[in-house]
């Protein structure tokens, strides 16, 4: 999970939207889901909103950990979170 979540982050980050890249990332992601720490659900989220690839699948898989999750975000994984679908709900 981690390793998904730094590849999509670097890749945002440098603004390199590649759109096979997010899509294989946003498809093995979502088989394992349950396995991303607070950290990985903020920067994926953040990643694909950053760069404004919207695969709605995954940004469904993510919301159902997050709420559940929550408590475990640290402040800065809640605002990204949030900004991530914020973001994306309005690009």
């Amino acid at each position: 999970p981690q390793g998904l979540a730094n590849t999509a982050w670097a890749f945002a980050t440098l603004g390199l939207p590649n759109a096979p890249l997010f899509h294989a990332i946003a498809s093995a992601a979502m088989s394992t889901i349950a396995e991303f720490s607070q950290q990985n659900l903020a920067n994926i989220a953040w990643a694909f909103s950053a760069i404004e690839v919207l695969h709605t699948p995954l940004f469904e898989v993510i919301s159902s950990p997050a709420r559940v999750r929550c408590s475990e975000f640290l402040p800065q994984g809640i605002a990204n979170t949030l900004w991530a679908f914020a973001h994306i709900a309005f690009s």
